[in-house]
């Protein structure tokens, strides 16, 4: 007669009536199993391999770790060995996303150890631009940065951030497409992904943020890690020198744009930036089919010309962001 056992979180147990044989089928009687598990075990014995106590004879606590039989083989082919050689050409890119483990665990074993954390947003950037601006801005400014540093690579851009009350709707979830989270979900995500990229080896975490709504709770993050990680190796900063729109726009009038404030959340360096990126996220195109082609009185076209502006924004705030990097560093 059986004499059940609790079930362990992470073993499956079997129980045989005497005289059972799993072989035939016909008088085993297995309890609290999930099939696929009695499956394994079927597997198993019809190769040949015995497992436990002999089940046809004597009654039997058959304890399977689901590891074993439901996840050996996925197991290989999801962990391999970490010291696999890496045997074509590295994609190149500075974007963890766009990398294989192998180009990173190389590229780390390099020199590249400083890992940069951007965050933009999903906001109403009034009628023309994407919905996704910041991120479009962060990825052209992103890729000049750690290309300036030359150690450093970039974690996927947070385009998760505070942007207003939820319910009921305040600040930019007034408008149809804004996506919010709390503070608090937002400095819980960044000290998830610092954690992260510290636990792989990364020596040094940046954040910086695109959007005015980011910068305290990236600063309250970078305070917060820096005090736990004080007898570590590794560090993080927040850099506010990348968040600067009075200076941009005094770069902006340095070289003759004069804009006069239309109220749309939008203006020449943000169109300008992402321009380079992707002139259809500020719908080039469709503007000058029907003459709306320009902002803030500043024309945008010729294209060429707003583009080339664009590069020329990217290279200077990236220029400016790379130095307080190295300034947070001591380099």
């Amino acid at each position: 007669m059986d004499t059940k056992l609790p079930l362990h979180k992470s073993t499956y147990i079997f129980y045989y009536d005497e005289g059972a044989d799993v072989r035939g089928g016909a008088s085993h009687r297995p309890i609290r199993q999930p099939p696929f598990i009695l499956e394994a075990v079927r597997l198993h014995l019809r190769h040949g391999v015995e497992i436990g106590m002999d089940l046809r004879r004597t009654p039997a606590l058959l304890a399977l770790s689901s590891l074993v039989f439901t996840t050996a083989a996925l197991a290989q082919a999801t962990a391999p060995d970490r010291e696999t050689p890496r045997e074509i050409e590295a994609h190149d890119t500075v974007f963890l996303e766009e990398m294989t483990w192998l180009e990173v665990r190389d590229a780390m074993r390099a020199g590249k150890t400083t890992a940069i954390i951007p965050t933009g947003g999903i906001e109403q950037n009034g009628p023309y631009l994407a919905l996704g601006k910041h991120n479009y801005i962060l990825r052209a400014t992103t890729d000049r940065i750690a290309r300036i540093l030359g150690d450093a690579l970039v974690a996927p851009i947070v385009p998760f951030v505070p942007e207003g009350n939820i319910d009921p709707p305040s600040g930019h979830m007034l408008y149809p497409g804004t996506i919010s989270v709390t503070e608090e979900t937002f400095r819980a995500l960044l000290t998830d992904i610092a954690s992260s990229l510290k636990t792989h080896g990364f020596l040094h975490i940046f954040l910086i943020g695109d959007s005015g709504g980011n910068q305290d709770g990236m600063r309250a993050v970078a305070d917060q890690l820096s005090a736990a990680w004080a007898d570590e190796v590794a560090s993080i900063h927040y850099i506010p020198e990348y968040y600067d729109n009075p200076l941009w726009n005094q770069w902006l009038e340095l070289h003759g744009i004069q804009q006069v404030d239309e109220g749309l959340h939008d203006d020449v360096r943000h169109s300008a930036i992402m321009m380079t990126v992707d002139p259809t996220t500020v719908r080039m195109e469709q503007r000058m089919e029907r003459g709306l082609f320009s902002i803030n009185g500043v024309a945008l076209a010729p294209a060429s010309f707003t583009i080339e502006l664009g590069n020329d924004l990217v290279e200077y705030q990236a220029t400016i962001t790379a130095n307080a990097i190295r300034m947070a560093i001591g380099g």
